[in-house]
């Protein structure tokens, strides 16, 4: 554990809609290594891309563990449109590993499952709270500020945004 815990009650600083794009895949097969393998490794080199690019709209992201052979990604966007503009581009990373996946999946029996949820959270229908955490999920991708400044309960701060 390398990140240091921020003192006191802090809340996420995000201002106006959330973004929220939750992906991940599944190994339905072990011995069908070819077919989820390429499936594994597209989105590391896709993550990366986006990390480079200040201007991609990717804010942050989290791995979260599942299971044995299930793998989630929570990220976090500053707009649809940043994420879409980013799903529809042929010059970077998602479109040829989601051409890719397509053709292995015709031949590969369920070996593999995929899936994305994406959420668009309209400002005052989100609330976070940390304490004794670093930043964390909505909180690391925006930025943190003391939970005074919203209220001391979760119903003020729906009530003020």
């Amino acid at each position: 554990m390398s990140a240091q815990p921020i003192p006191g009650r802090v809340t996420a600083a995000a201002e106006g809609e959330v973004v929220v794009f939750m992906i991940g895949m599944r190994i339905n097969k072990w011995r069908a290594v070819r077919h989820w393998l390429p499936t594994l490794s597209a989105m590391p080199r896709m993550l990366k891309e986006l990390a480079r690019d200040p201007d991609s709209g990717l804010l942050g992201y989290r791995p979260l563990a599942s299971g044995f052979g299930d793998r989630t990604i929570v990220q976090y966007w500053e707009s649809r449109e940043k994420l879409l503009a980013y799903a529809a581009d042929q010059s970077k990373e998602h479109r040829p590993a989601w051409a890719a996946f397509n053709r292995r999946a015709r031949g590969s029996e369920g070996s593999v499952g995929i899936w994305h949820e994406t959420y668009v959270v309209p400002a005052g229908s989100y609330e976070s709270i940390y304490v004794g955490m670093p930043a964390h999920g909505l909180g690391a991708a925006y930025g943190t500020e003391p939970v005074a400044r919203r209220g001391e309960r979760a119903a003020q701060r729906f009530a003020s945004a």
